[in-house]
């Protein structure tokens, strides 16, 4: 353009990628409207071809700008194979088309000798870069030979794995042209329908070969591409029409975080991993109480009733997290003293008889222990005229024991806590103290390792249902991303009922927090505008989690359901007054294990879509077209019935 502008020569188009110039201008802040539009890409032995003017095997790296829909392998005679993926796997990535090249041609590709294996070309981005060539055994022969995350891993049925490298979804066009190349007939051709990304995918990591190469500290690759959005932003909220898959895909990056990319199936996680996930929906009547803290009634041993103070859900969790990220960065030697101190507690506690065995205070009073758990020692004082049963806080004892020091007196405790004047409680921490001191024990000789730091994720499922004032409180300030650990911490509204009023609550870095809301869930006018600056919100469209709809292990059904899905948003959008908001997501569709395709309409679609359009202009006509678009036939009762009302 400019040489046109200054010398008057011809403009040429050449080299012009409309993908491209369209991410560009979307960066500099302008609004690009582009009209959706699908392609369809053929590879051949001979020759890789698009519908798509622009592309070009010159020029791959402009697969960033463009997103999968559809991929599989055509025989010569006709027979069409699609990938069989596993349950945890994405429906469609940029990984699709070399998988299922992988599992087409497996056997000849194992095949293959080590150096064959090696010098197996894989993408080229453009005439003038580097081949990258190589199918490697493992990970960490991949990254001897490139050190980045740019890899896909394909796990054979034998158990043998092919690592080679992967980013966007044109970038392993030339393995499979190779594939075919090598062991293909005559007439097999693979077929990947793509359209472009919009704004928001664009945002997305996606891959980039026309940039400098990513280097990376060796660790996970993340199957879910919205886990890096998580992982960088710590507090996520996905909005979006009703069954667009939003707590679906909540607890698979849940999955796919604490597995560090394994699986992003939450089902196939351990009990102990399930440990760091945490899932709890909201509701009008939710409120503070279940989810921070609050008084809660209580049935005392003597049957008389009483309240006691109890952590909702997710002070709970926030402290398994806590405790965690704390014990990562102990030395070893704390951790050592702290597991001496945990093996004589258990002695002391297993050898001795509740309700039976006697213990006496430094002022004389004699007392029994009758339970003990993770959190304290219940003790009953029959001697006593004003209390007769005492709840101590069994970490005051533990600190004792870690501590190392000799504890003499009162006093010492006193001090040792930073407290001023002893408490009724620090009489019984010291008798317990010294009955565990002089008991005989031999000391475990188990060396403990250092805890490693976990991630820990919270999902709260349509959060907008519930009234964010009342169920956060003052944690406004400590959910903020910028505030996480210390520099965080706030009193809670109960703090003076702690066993240590000036104890803070905050919370630890290694916590993610997922919510999902409905975008057109009439609640959502009511969002507290405090929490959403606390939030990165992020927009999911009806066609976002297809994957889902693998549930119907049929995948004739999978394709018919998403067939008249696509159909049926296209006409809703066509709709006055209606927009991407208002489409239908793939999770209705999961119905259809029980459900025909007519009972779905009328049972759970055909209601929906009535409240949508009720108080429009000529509602009748309306249903009438979006019942068309979704392949919905009306028994011929209901046409004579309406030709009559007509």
């Amino acid at each position: 353009m400019a040489n046109h502008l200054a010398n008057g020569g011809e403009i040429s188009t050449a080299t012009f990628h409309g993908s491209e110039a369209r991410a560009f201008l979307l960066k500099q802040g302008f609004r690009v409207d582009v009209k959706q539009q699908t392609y369809q890409l053929t590879i051949t032995a001979e020759e890789v071809t698009s519908t798509d003017e622009e592309f070009s095997m010159e020029e791959l790296g402009l697969g960033d700008y463009y997103r999968p829909l559809e991929v599989y392998f055509q025989r010569a005679d006709g027979r069409r194979i699609t990938r069989k993926r596993k349950k945890a796997e994405q429906r469609n990535s940029n990984m699709t088309l070399p998988r299922l090249a992988c599992q087409v041609f497996e056997k000849q590709l194992q095949a293959l000798s080590m150096e064959e294996k090696q010098n197996f070309p894989i993408c080229q981005y453009k005439p003038t870069h580097m081949m990258i060539c190589g199918i490697y055994p493992s990970v960490e022969e991949f990254k001897r030979y490139r050190n980045t995350y740019e890899y896909l891993v394909y796990h054979c049925n034998n158990g043998e794995k092919f690592v080679f490298y992967r980013w966007n979804i044109f970038s392993t066009l030339l393995f499979v042209q190779e594939c075919l190349k090598r062991f293909g007939a005559p007439g097999d051709e693979f077929v990947l329908r793509y359209r472009e990304k919009d704004e928001k995918e664009l945002a997305l990591p996606s891959g980039g070969g026309e940039q400098q190469e990513t280097i990376v500290p060796p660790g996970p690759g993340y199957q879910n591409p919205y886990s890096s959005m998580l992982l960088e932003s710590k507090n996520v909220i996905f909005r979006g029409a009703p069954g667009t898959g939003k707590s679906y895909l909540a607890r698979s990056m849940a999955a796919d975080i604490i597995s560090n990319g394994e699986t992003s199936d939450y089902n196939r996680l351990t009990p102990e991993q399930r440990k760091q996930v945490e899932f709890v929906q909201f509701h009008p009547s939710y409120d503070y109480s279940d989810f921070v803290e609050g008084l809660r009634p209580k049935v005392n041993e003597d049957g008389s009733m009483g309240f006691e103070l109890q952590d909702g859900v997710f002070k709970k969790f926030i402290s398994r997290a806590r405790k965690n990220y704390e014990d990562s960065q102990k030395p070893k030697e704390v951790i050592q003293k702290e597991v001496s101190a945990q093996d004589a507690m258990e002695n002391f506690f297993s050898s001795i008889e509740l309700d039976g065995t006697r213990f006496q205070t430094i002022s004389g009073n004699e007392f029994y222990i009758t339970s003990v758990d993770d959190q304290h020692v219940q003790v009953s004082i029959p001697g006593n005229a004003t209390v007769k049963r005492l709840r101590l806080n069994i970490d005051e004892i533990s600190s004792m024991l870690e501590s190392g020091q000799r504890f003499e007196k009162i006093k010492d405790v006193t001090n040792f806590f930073g407290k001023r004047f002893a408490t009724q409680e620090f009489s019984y921490d010291f008798a317990i103290y010294k009955a565990i001191q002089a008991t005989k024990y031999t000391a475990s000789k188990r060396v403990p390792g250092q805890e490693a730091l976990k991630k820990y994720v919270f999902i709260m499922d349509e959060i907008n249902r519930g009234e964010i004032s009342k169920i956060f409180g003052e944690l406004f300030f400590a959910i903020d991303p910028g505030y996480r650990g210390r520099a965080g911490e706030v009193s809670t509204q109960y703090a003076n009922l702690h066993a240590d009023p000036d104890e803070k609550f905050f919370i630890p870095e290694n916590v993610y927090i997922i919510g999902t809301m409905n975008d057109i869930d009439r609640s959502v006018d009511s969002f507290d505008f405090a929490m959403r600056r606390r939030f990165r919100f992020v927009e999911l469209k009806a066609d976002e989690c297809l994957d889902m709809l693998d549930q119907l292990e049929d995948e004739v059904l999978e394709a018919e359901a998403i067939r008249r899905m696509s159909a049926l948003n296209q006409e809703i959008v066509k709709v006055e007054d209606l927009n991407e908001n208002y489409q239908i997501g793939a999770a209705y569709f999961l119905k259809l294990k029980t459900l025909t395709f007519d009972q779905l309409w009328t049972d759970y679609l055909q209601p929906l879509l009535q409240d949508y359009i009720r108080g429009m202009y000529d509602e009748e006509s309306i249903m009438q077209r979006l019942a068309k678009a979704y392949g919905y036939q009306q028994p011929d009762g209901e046409k004579s019935d309406e030709a009559a009302e007509n």
